[in-house]
């Protein structure tokens, strides 16, 4: 309680002696997570500075701002995080930030077509970049805010928007080509934890996850035999890791498959609420969502 006191104490002392813009010019844009540090990077380009706040293999559900955290925010020009309570713990931060207001991406989507979630104040499952579709209303979006805050440039910025649109075109194209190959009965996705929702709902896939939509929830043995009894009655074959849960929930998850006498083996390792390391096909937007769905379906064969 004193540390977070302490950290909302420092937003007020920092906010008092802003610093000059440190991007040389450029629009200065701060962002939470990876998949939003990846699409703003692509419509922006080199005519913004972007700092990512997360990096790769960090859970969005867990992050605490560091005071380095707060510099950043409060010498932005403009903010863009996911909203739907995503980012739990930097809400109270965002509020307090009178200053501006950050843009939350997901929060312009049509309500009417997300799925409900309890876990979420925001009553919605915020994992809504693995529909391709929000993603690409969430570049109508930044496009938007940074045509905005700097029109002389807006033409560039919808000629970026643009060419980022195509490359999700391709994608969803490739992707529903890949999907096409494993047989309806074998599309059981089974993962630490219920990221990938929007995922299954788009692409027919029945998803199950070992500790539901967050991972601030912990999943007792109830969960894990009931899990496991699951997987012997659908006959899985194989379950997945991510990279931003500790792999030892799925691993208890495949002994006590084991113990009932079969056997699930552990698929690889998804890319949900974090991209892969920067410089990587899986450190993009793009690549990630083409690498998960190559080993979904490859291991689920």
């Amino acid at each position: 309680m004193i540390k977070k006191r302490l950290l909302l104490l420092a937003i007020i002392i920092i906010t008092s002696c802003k610093n000059d813009n440190p991007s040389n010019g450029n629009l200065n844009v701060v962002t939470t997570t990876t998949m939003i540090t990846d699409l703003v990077k692509n419509i922006g380009g080199d005519l913004i500075t972007v700092q990512g706040l997360m990096g790769s293999g960090v859970d969005p559900h867990l992050y605490k701002a560091s005071e380095g955290d707060v510099t950043k925010l409060v010498n932005a020009d403009i903010i863009f995080f996911n909203g739907l309570h995503l980012e739990g713990k930097l809400v109270e931060i965002f509020e307090k930030m009178t200053a501006k207001t950050p843009v939350a991406l997901a929060e312009e989507l049509d309500k009417t077509t997300l799925i409900g979630s309890d876990y979420f104040t925001s009553n919605y499952d915020p994992h809504v970049w693995f529909n391709i579709n929000y993603f690409k209303q969430f570049a109508d979006k930044v496009t938007l805010v940074l045509s905005e805050k700097d029109p002389k440039n807006a033409s560039k910025y919808a000629e970026n928007k643009k060419v980022y649109l195509t490359k999700l075109d391709a994608l969803q194209s490739k992707i529903h080509s890949k999907i096409e190959t494993l047989p309806k009965d074998k599309r059981i996705l089974v993962t630490a934890h219920d990221a990938f929702n929007y995922f299954g709902k788009n692409y027919g896939f029945e998803v199950v996850g070992l500790q539901g939509l967050s991972t601030a929830t912990e999943a007792g043995v109830q969960d894990v035999q009931k899990l496991a009894a699951f997987i012997i009655e659908k006959r899985v074959k194989a379950i997945f890791v991510e990279s931003s849960v500790p792999k030892r929930t799925i691993e208890a998850l495949q002994a006590a498959v084991k113990s009932k006498g079969h056997e699930v083996t552990i698929g690889g390792t998804l890319y949900s609420d974090a991209l892969g390391n920067a410089g990587t096909i899986e450190g993009t937007y793009i690549g990630m969502f083409e690498y998960n769905v190559n080993t979904i379906v490859e291991a689920l064969k």
